[in-house]
């Protein structure tokens, strides 16, 4: 059961206390590895083992941060913690191409609807590890691409992850689109996503200056995530517009597909993935796909308690469901 901090139970504070809270965890000494993809692009693969002896067989946690987010976002150090230091889990984080400081070579990027990368992260990681079992979560836009990737994936996805997680998925684009383009402070967080991706195309630009896909001037000038994602995205995998890139994007409708233990948490409030956009009666036909909604808790926010630590009901339900799959393993795979 959740009950928010009853300071702070508007959805837009929880969102934004969520990430401030989050935020003072002190950095976390990764081990960078760089992978190398198909295109000749790369990612940034950041590990840290857990506390105490580790084996071929210690589980594997693989996090897919948000929108612009990596490996040190108050978040994922957040889950990255609960995972090695209460779990015993070896946590890698998957930094989308151009994020965590890592030039990604090439003029690609990330989006939501193209799990490319991430296919190539999780065979990669189960041969090295063949014998470990591997979970991943994904935050937000990093829950949207592992949502996609399940999806596509269907039964071929059932020898190599043996759970997921997603928080605050954006399971409709289109009604969260609207709502992130709402008036006032929905509005106010847009512009500020927008914002940060603006500025991390901009420390990569060398890689986008001579393409003809795009106008980087008219890039920067993007106010909301869709006009972003309409002047640089789109561009980047092909589509004609918004709409057609939304349409690929959305998780709801795929649910069947999924063949792999998912449990997704959302907040009914989210500013960015409301209510109305959450696929609750599908869910219900599924045999592998859960649905955990709470009335409050916005976007990875889900702050609990009058003072505010950085462990949540989020990280606690990461932990509850992760001790299950883990301890289960044999009997369920």
């Amino acid at each position: 059961m959740y009950k928010p901090s009853i300071w702070c139970f508007e959805s837009r504070l929880q969102t934004i206390f969520g990430f401030l809270i989050r935020d003072t965890i002190p950095k976390i000494d990764y081990n960078r590895e760089i992978h190398k993809l198909f295109d000749g692009g790369e990612v940034a693969l950041d590990w840290i083992a857990p506390d105490g002896e580790v084996s071929e067989d210690t589980p594997i946690v693989l996090f897919l941060p948000g929108l612009s987010g990596d490996s040190q976002s108050g978040y994922m150090k957040s889950f990255v913690n609960v995972a090695r230091h209460r779990l015993k889990a070896r946590c890698v984080v998957f930094n989308f191409r151009g994020c965590g400081g890592h030039d990604p070579k090439t003029p690609r990027t990330y989006s939501a609807a193209n799990s490319e990368d991430l296919d190539s992260v999780v065979n990669h990681i189960k041969i090295a590890y063949p014998n470990a079992p591997l979970l991943a979560l994904g935050a937000s836009l990093g829950a949207m691409v592992l949502g996609n990737y399940l999806a596509e994936q269907g039964e071929k996805a059932v020898g190599l992850l043996n759970a997921g997680m997603m928080v605050s998925a954006c399971f409709d684009p289109f009604k969260c689109t609207a709502s992130m383009e709402k008036k006032g402070l929905n509005l106010m967080l847009n512009r500020y996503l927008t914002h940060c991706l603006v500025e991390a195309v901009k420390r990569i630009q060398h890689n986008f200056v001579n393409s003809k896909l795009w106008n980087l001037d008219y890039v920067y000038k993007s106010k909301t995530v869709k006009e972003f994602d309409e002047r640089f995205t789109c561009h980047q995998f092909g589509y004609k517009d918004s709409d057609e890139y939304f349409t690929h994007t959305k998780i709801s409708g795929k649910l069947n597909r999924i063949k792999v233990p998912v449990l997704a948490l959302s907040a009914e409030d989210d500013p960015f993935a409301p209510g109305e956009s959450l696929p609750l009666d599908e869910a219900k036909q599924s045999d592998h796909f859960v649905m955990l909604s709470t009335t409050y808790g916005g976007h990875i926010g889900f702050l609990e308690g009058f003072w505010s630590t950085d462990y949540h009901f989020c990280e606690r339900v990461f932990e509850q469901f992760t001790e299950m799959v883990t301890e289960n393993f044999n009997k369920i795979f």
